[in-house]
């Protein structure tokens, strides 16, 4: 999804462990209003119509894709998706086999200069600045349409992803995955017939880490994370009630898995917290469109109409012919 390349390996290690059918789950892909506006995109008589050939631009496991099929009846338009994490890549192509596909970064894109009827993008082209918007305009044809979802720093989207990198930078701040560690290694030996007191003393320097996690849920609320957070908290204080039930490589391997995540999960929450756009960047992307001869059909907050909860900034333009 990022382009940048510290984060690179991040949205790959997130897309290989994915699953085929969701989206992006932390990017709000499934929320009802979202699903509305592609329906507006993708609904619209020029689009049912024709057969217009559209790049979807840090594509993800395809939620454009998918809301596209959905608009079409379980037809798939004529996509080709770009993203710079082969994971993600090799994920769209088993689940929609009729498009094309290219793993590139969004700020330099091996395809045509207006070969495209239509650029799209849901919580993507944006991590990867200006450069990449240049980049994505260059592949419309004249009468050419974008239609973009992009992370408002305002909204609901943001504050979660905010949310979620605070409660995990504590986490892992307490060193909580090595501290577990520490303890379950003197947690086998005890159990192997070693001394009690190596266990007591790492059980000892393990209590912060757990009194950090429960603070963090504490305050920002059990499911923080995806929920990442308490399954391990549950799951490492189920591992210590039945210890000699596990192999400790098994533990080990485990525990040296999740520390992995969680180094990717930072990445990708600071990136996306990093991409979100204030008012006066959209107000400034809007001029940039205008002035490269774009006429805005949409350029506003999205807003979940019950709650009145701005969600992303929604911008639908056209390209003079």
């Amino acid at each position: 999804m990022t382009d940048t390349g510290s984060a690179t390996g991040s949205w790959d290690t997130y897309w290989r462990g994915a699953s085929h059918a969701a989206a992006f789950s932390a990017g709000g892909s499934s929320h009802p209003v979202v699903l509305s506006f592609w329906d507006e995109v993708f609904k619209t008589p020029d689009i049912r119509a024709g057969s217009p050939r559209i790049v979807d631009i840090a594509s993800g496991s395809g939620a454009v894709v998918e809301s596209a099929k959905s608009a079409g009846e379980g037809q798939v338009p004529d996509f080709t998706c770009v993203d710079i994490s082969a994971s993600a890549v090799g994920t769209l192509q088993e689940r929609f086999p009729s498009i094309q596909t290219v793993v590139a970064d969004a700020r330099s894109i091996p395809l045509q200069s207006a070969s495209f009827d239509m650029a799209t993008s849901q919580f993507g082209v944006e991590y990867a600045g200006p450069q990449a918007i240049d980049e994505m305009l260059r592949l419309i044809r004249p009468s050419g349409r974008i239609a973009l979802l992009l992370h408002h720093r305002d909204g609901g989207i943001y504050r979660q992803c905010a949310a979620s990198l605070d409660a995990v930078e504590k986490m892992i701040a307490a060193e909580f995955v090595g501290k577990a560690i520490a303890m379950f290694k003197a947690g086998f030996e005890l159990h192997r017939g070693g001394k009690r007191e190596p266990f007591e003393a790492a059980a000892g320097q393990f209590m912060p880490a757990i009194r950090t996690m429960e603070a963090v849920m504490k305050q920002h609320g059990q499911h923080v994370a995806d929920g990442t957070i308490l399954r391990l908290y549950r799951d490492v204080r189920t591992v210590h009630e039945r210890l000699q039930n596990y192999e400790a490589q098994e533990v080990m391997d485990w525990l040296g898995g999740m520390q992995g995540e969680l180094d990717a999960y930072v990445g990708r929450m600071a990136s996306m917290c990093a991409a979100a756009l204030d008012a006066d960047a959209f107000s400034a992307l809007a001029e940039t469109l205008k002035a490269k001869g774009f006429s805005l059909l949409r350029a506003e907050a999205l807003r979940v109409p019950d709650r009145d909860a701005v969600l992303a900034w929604a911008l639908i333009a056209t390209r003079s012919c």
